[in-house]
């Protein structure tokens, strides 16, 4: 490109799975785009790469049933898929600190406990039913259930503390990575709506049932492969001017006139851009409401899926270890790998305590959390690695923004509304397929339809 404005018809904001559909929709329709992206690589949050010789999925990586746009995108772009290791007993420790193991996705808590997560996992069924994930704001108790955070909703539904910590669990630090007396009910149930149902959540080998060979960033890859040279990397827009006709977009020290823009990043990222004139206030406001959670990602490699042996599937769950969730997670596509990788995370106020720390002592503080699920083995890995999408420049947090209390309903009705010629689309403001790649493929799949039309 010159230095000079070069005119096309969509200017693209982000090279992840979302900017990325909606480019190569849009180009197969014969508009002239181009793709600005501020990384030195395309995919966003999905990143496979090699650290310390073992393959690792450093951001998002399964594939579950329900997500239809994304199995369709697959087969789309010839991706095949394999099956999570999952054969064997999973773990559990409660809050007596007692390591059990099970089979199947109910925990080995008491009859009391276990009746008690049944009815609550029917009571957000039933309320996730009531919702359409692309409009949440319209749940017939959308403003209650939004004032109050999950923690006071659990807190009312339910005296067992145990069924609140391990609901709690599937929605706070597994899913939105934020405490839940972070966010609102509503929040909660939008969650499980996106997923098809709270059902789905609890259910670990639905909704982590699949991964991609090669890696789930061949998608962003595959895609990239189809408009390499409209693709621009290493190059953050700074500034967008924009009036009913129009906009230029300006990214190192070049510009772009278009007549559409797609800003196909997290709501975070849209406010580090100036944009003249500004955005109404409405929507400033509203992305100061919304906030990534924190996850720690872990990837600890050892010489062999030593669990199998002791009849362990590498599942774990407890919401009250520091690691609150595991899962075997060996490159089972990788031709003569023999070496075995659990995938765990520690996420909200653990996180925190966890980064105050040296590396050397956050290492060895997940290690004995792991050693608690899977015996003393789990002391000695091979290799071990900390996936650092919390102090990533254009991401600082994971996996996908959402509302603090309250918010939902006061503002969730601008989430997908343009501002002239600017358009907002990305995983983070998806209805199925929220926080997923199969709502970023939604996202971008629907925008580009729009734009077309």
């Amino acid at each position: 490109m010159n230095n000079s404005d070069d005119n096309v018809d969509v200017v693209v904001v982000g090279a992840g799975v979302t900017g990325l559909t909606a480019a190569v929709r849009l180009h197969e329709a014969g508009r002239k785009v181009v793709v600005l992206e501020a990384r030195d690589r395309v995919g966003g949050r999905l990143w496979t790469e090699t650290v310390d010789g073992v393959r690792l999925e450093v951001g998002g990586q399964w594939v579950s049933p329900d997500q239809t746009a994304l199995l369709s995108m697959l087969d789309e772009l010839g991706l095949d898929t394999y099956a999570r290791h999952r054969e064997g007993e999973s773990i559990y420790i409660g809050r007596d600190g007692v390591r059990r193991t099970f089979l199947g996705e109910a925990f080995p808590v008491s009859d009391a406990t276990s009746a008690e997560m049944e009815r609550l996992t029917k009571e957000l069924d039933r309320l996730a039913a009531e919702m359409d994930p692309l409009s949440p704001w319209e749940h017939p108790d959308a403003e209650r259930l939004d004032r109050m955070s999950f923690a006071a909703w659990l807190a009312e539904q339910t005296e067992d503390e145990e069924a609140r910590d391990n609901i709690g669990l599937y929605i706070g630090p597994a899913m939105l990575t934020k405490p839940t007396h972070a966010f609102s009910a509503l929040s909660a149930v939008l969650m499980a709506a996106s997923a098809g149902g709270f059902s789905h959540l609890v259910d670990a080998d639905f909704i982590l049932d699949r991964r991609v060979v090669g890696g789930l960033q061949q998608v962003p890859l595959r895609l990239f492969e189809r408009i390499p040279d409209l693709v621009r990397l290493s190059t953050p827009v700074s500034r967008i001017d924009w009036s009913a006709d129009g906009a230029t977009v300006h990214a190192g020290g070049e510009s772009w006139q278009a007549r559409h823009v797609v800003m196909a990043v997290p709501p975070t990222l849209v406010n580090r851009v100036q944009f003249s004139p500004a955005l109404p206030p409405v929507h400033a406001q509203m992305r100061q409401h919304q906030s990534f959670g924190l996850v720690i990602k872990l990837h600890i490699t050892y010489a062999t899926p030593f669990w199998r042996a002791q009849g362990l599937s590498g599942t774990a769950f407890s919401p009250y270890s520091v690691v609150h969730e595991a899962y075997d997670n060996s490159n089972e596509d990788l031709p003569g790998e023999t070496r075995g990788t659990l995938v765990g995370f520690v996420s909200d106020e653990k996180a925190d305590a966890l980064l105050g720390l040296s590396a050397a002592a956050r290492r060895d503080k997940v290690l004995a959390a792991l050693a608690g699920y899977y015996g003393t083995e789990a002391l000695s890995p091979v290799a071990y690695y900390e996936s650092p999408w919390m102090a990533d420049e254009w991401t600082a947090g994971a996996y996908a923004t959402s509302f603090d209390i309250g918010s939902l309903t006061r503002y969730g009705k601008h989430l997908r509304q343009d501002v002239g010629p600017i358009s907002f689309a990305s995983s983070d403001i998806a209805g199925l397929g929220f926080q997923h790649v199969d709502g970023a493929i939604r996202m971008g799949a629907s925008l580009a339809e729009r734009l077309l039309g």
